[in-house]
């Protein structure tokens, strides 16, 4: 019979896996899950963590690009602001 186990619980296991203190029967033994499973949880959780460190670098720049095209589209937007302005201006003040 297939046991599931908990999110959290996977991860502690898989915490204990990495820092390598105690061995995989040791902690197939203490947690009552077989080492393959450990070794997985522990596969899972390494390629994680180096995903969210990933994630953030490819964020980060397109977080730039959309305020670089807004900060764009704002410059835009003032620069047909004030040729109105300019042209009103002319027009009651001449």
């Amino acid at each position: 019979m297939k046991r599931s186990h908990e999110a959290g619980f996977k991860a502690k296991v898989a915490i204990e896996a990495i820092k390598e203190e105690e061995t995989l029967a040791v902690l197939s033994g203490k947690y009552g899950v077989h080492s393959n499973c450990i070794v997985n949880w522990k596969k899972t959780a390494v390629e994680s963590v180096q995903d969210a460190f990933t994630r953030k670098s490819k964020s980060k720049k397109e977080e730039e690009e959309i305020t670089r095209d807004d900060l764009l589209k704002e410059i835009g937007q003032l620069k047909m602001e004030n040729e109105f302005l300019k042209k009103k201006y002319k027009q009651l003040f001449g």
